[in-house]
């Protein structure tokens, strides 16, 4: 998805990067992995820039940066399914 740079740092949690700046989304299966993802990002030395919660679309998703400032939204949405092997299923929009 793009996004205006503006739009992606306030959902982010993080200031306006300048260009260049973008957000490595990995989706998840359940509300339950977003929390569990997260947990272990902090663990591991991630800042949480935004804690999980409900999203506009009736997802969940919270946000952080890797030790080496990289943006990552870890999200579950539940009109794009994962498969059993990881692929994301997309809905048929027309």
């Amino acid at each position: 998805m793009l996004w205006g740079r503006d739009k992606l740092a306030a959902d982010a949690g993080v200031p306006d990067t300048g260009p260049g700046c973008l957000t490595l989304a990995q989706n998840v299966r359940s509300r339950a992995d977003v929390d569990a993802v997260l947990a272990t990002a902090e663990r591991a030395g991630a800042r949480i820039t935004r804690p999980a919660a409900e999203t506009f679309y009736g997802g969940y998703a919270g946000f952080f940066t890797d030790p080496d400032g990289h943006v990552w939204e870890i999200a579950w949405n539940p009109g794009f399914p994962l498969a059993d092997d990881g692929t994301l299923t997309l809905p048929d929009f027309s």
